[in-house]
């Protein structure tokens, strides 16, 4: 098309989009909810959506809060969607963030508190659940009492004939989204209408997923702009169905995502490179066992680096499932861009080229034989389109680089974002960049390093990441894979490379994690085996390598490594889970509970009432013992599990396992706030027993759960021994 504008099509905003579904397809369901992940349905038409939107829009405009910010605190759900879509009704600009974990403040709370200082929301929106617990988290959070808060699902839905179409055009800012990176400075996206309208023309375009009979199956967070941008409003932009589920509910059960796609004929689905490679590592054939995956048009991947033997293992282990190569949509993008840079065309198997390592380091890029020693891969990932202009640009000349050269990726476009909210001079260095010869411009610094061949754009790495030791060039996620190959003891995908200043000299520093099957690692070969392999790959001496338990690498939530908080907290000497040449880790990487640990509901209401405790501390206690790939004897009723390393993929394995076997439904939080077996033993029997209906062995239990405390260990200890005394 000619010109920019003209992409925007007919629609001057979300509002007047979504008003159009309702109008056209009041009663298609936009959205469905899966509450369990698998078959508990909740769902939302346009025509309610666009219902319930007026009457939260009615609300906060009786409120005189147009043009004010709101955060928005949701759980996973259809709640969050008519809230953000309740604040564009009322020209109020929505913040999405999650809500902190309230067992977890510490941790949650100071990126919610500089968030709301940098965006002064004059509001909370979140549920009435949410709300009957704010008590407690403004005791904690005293900034956060001047704010309104609202339980928008609370609203009476015939609040939304007093609403009144605010004047909104593509100009009007949608939303902030606060993007990963420093806490005490988080950087909030402006987004607005047009740009949003714009970026879902070109993801339409990229997928070929137009106006049609389409199926979207989500389990991206909302709060994220993947999940928000792609899922929820790619569907009101193309009027199909979108399938979402909770990210927990994916993580917990990886073989949900799939079966979701199966059931409801998905044609468009995806995700970052770590949840194809879950799907690989974390399911069985049994569960495979029924999937049919042939309607899956669609497959995208991006938000971080995409490997090929990823995508190798992911379409070979489900091609018996339907599954083509060609589905595969490797893409590229960012925040400050919206959302999609590049990517497609669609139903094309993903391009990938081998190129010289050596002559990347120094800019250059040369392909080369896929045999070649000094070769490295990179996927494509996918075209560039008129309306997003991609320039590669030397980052230090600030001129544009020639068709062999790789540098910094410039855009420019109606897509690119208004800039950062309260910001000034990141605004000058990130969105307002010259080409230095001829003055053209403005272009987005994307602060991504690649290059464009044949009109496939190649990512090759981060330019403040880059590792830049004796007038060299060094991309760290090429130290990173080269590390983790180097040793069987070190978790994939959970290590970091970079450089500090030593002597007067750049060096490198390697951090990175175990895994959980490692229960003593030995600490010098390790790091001479991390030495030799990066010597022989890169020509580089390492300096330090430090070793952490699982889980000690500094991550967003979304999963991206943070290379320079975790040099900051290297040179800082406040890493954390640092694995001593004294200390034993007792967890690792790949967790897996075996089948063979047994025990259901019934078995455990036939047994005598005084042995039930017993018997079900002893089967947990097996549980967690093979997840964690440690002996039964070294596990202590009374150990905590954070001294354990259980981590939250975990948690929810164990979570989901023992939902299955006991037939009880256990919150997350549970493994937070009872943290010991014991603990764990004490809430779960007292779900099972204590409220069985069974009243004469309900009043036995509750007896003896009140004198569990009089018991030693040593008692205890009696019965679990005869319990561990058979195989397996």
């Amino acid at each position: 098309m000619d010109s920019d504008d003209s992409l925007l099509g007919e629609y001057s905003s979300l509002i007047a989009l979504l008003q159009s579904r309702a109008t056209h397809q009041p009663h298609q369901v936009a959205f469905t909810f899966l509450q369990d992940g698998e078959l508990e349905e909740v769902h939302l038409t346009y025509q309610e959506l666009d219902k319930q939107a007026r009457a939260i829009g009615a609300l906060l405009q009786s409120q005189g809060a147009a043009g004010e910010r709101a955060l928005l605190l949701y759980p996973p759900g259809l709640e969050y969607i008519a809230a953000f879509f309740g604040c564009l009704y009322a020209g109020v600009i929505a913040v999405p963030v999650y809500p902190p974990k309230l067992t977890r403040l510490d941790r949650s709370l100071p990126r919610l508190q500089a968030i709301a200082n940098n965006a002064r929301p004059s509001m909370a929106l979140t549920t009435s659940s949410i709300l009957d617990m704010v008590d407690f988290f403004l005791t904690q959070a005293p900034d956060f009492q001047t704010m309104r808060w609202l339980a928008t699902d609370a609203i009476e839905l015939d609040t939304a004939v007093s609403w009144q179409e605010p004047k909104v055009d593509a100009n009007t800012l949608a939303f902030l989204q606060y993007t990963s990176g420093s806490t005490s400075l988080p950087k909030g996206v402006m987004v607005s209408h047009g740009n949003l309208l714009q970026n879902q023309l070109l993801i339409s375009q990229a997928f070929g997923v137009l106006e049609g009979d389409h199926v979207a199956v989500g389990w991206l967070p909302l709060y994220h702009d993947m999940g928000l941008i792609g899922n929820v409003i790619q569907t009101l932009y193309t009027g199909l169905t979108c399938i979402l589920m909770s990210p927990l509910d994916f993580l917990q059960k990886p073989i949900r995502w799939l079966q979701a796609v199966s059931r409801y004929r998905a044609t468009f689905s995806g995700g970052p490179n770590f949840a194809y490679d879950l799907c690989v590592r974390k399911t069985t054939p049994e569960q495979r066992a029924g999937l049919d995956l042939r309607n899956w048009q669609v497959a995208f991947n991006g938000a971080e680096p995409i490997r090929t033997d990823t995508l190798e293992r992911f379409a070979n282990t489900f091609a018996p499932y339907g599954f083509r190569r060609e589905a595969f949509l490797p893409c590229y993008g960012l925040a400050e861009a919206t959302l999609l840079v590049s990517g497609g065309p669609p139903q094309v198997p993903p391009v990938s080229l081998v190129c010289d390592k050596t002559a990347l380091e120094q800019e250059r890029v040369t392909a080369v034989p896929a045999n070649t020693p000094s070769g490295h891969t990179i996927v494509g990932c996918g075209q560039t389109w008129a309306a997003q202009r991609v320039t590669i640009v030397n980052p230090e000349t600030k001129i544009r680089c020639e068709a062999n050269q790789s540098g910094e990726i410039w855009i420019a476009g109606s897509s690119v974002a208004q800039g950062y909210w309260q910001n000034d001079a990141a605004n000058v260095a990130t969105f307002q960049a010259f080409l230095a010869d001829t003055g053209e411009g403005p272009f987005l610094r994307t602060g991504d390093l690649g290059f464009v061949r044949d009109g496939q754009l190649y990512v090759t790495g981060r330019l403040k990441d880059l590792i830049i030791i004796r007038g060299r060039n060094h991309a760290p996620q090429d130290i990173e894979l080269t590390v983790e190959k180097s040793h069987q003891a070190l978790r994939p995908g959970c290590g970091v490379a970079f450089s500090v200043e030593e002597a007067g000299e750049e060096r490198l520093v390697v951090v990175q994690e175990v895994q959980r099957q490692v229960r003593d690692p030995d600490v010098a070969a390790i790091a001479a085996a991390v030495r030799q392999a990066v010597v022989e790959n890169h020509e580089l001496q390492v300096y330090a390598v430090v070793l952490l338990k699982p889980g000690g690498v500094p991550k967003t939530s979304s999963g991206k490594l943070q290379r320079r908080a975790c040099r900051a907290d290297y040179l800082a000497d406040s890493l954390e889970r640092v694995i001593g040449s004294n200390l034993i880790p007792l967890s690792g990487a790949e967790p897996g509970i075996e089948e063979g640990i047994t025990l259901t509901r019934s078995e455990l209401l036939t047994v005598e009432p005084a042995q039930q405790w017993t018997i079900l501390s002893a089967y947990l206690r097996k549980l967690l013992a093979q997840s964690l790939k440690v002996p039964v004897g070294q596990l202590g009723l009374e150990q905590p599990f954070t001294s354990l390393g259980l981590d939250s993929l975990m948690a929810l394995e164990l979570k989901a396992r023992i939902e299955t076997d006991l037939e009880v439904k256990i919150p997350l939080v549970t493994f937070m706030e009872h943290p010991t077996i014991a603990q764990i033993t004490d809430e779960l029997w007292a779900s099972i027993i204590v409220e069985s209906p069974d009243s004469e062995e309900a009043e036995f239990a509750a007896h003896l759960l009140a004198q569990l405390d009089s018991l030693s260990d040593e008692e205890v200890e009696v019965h679990l021994q005869q319990l561990m005394a058979e195989p397996g």
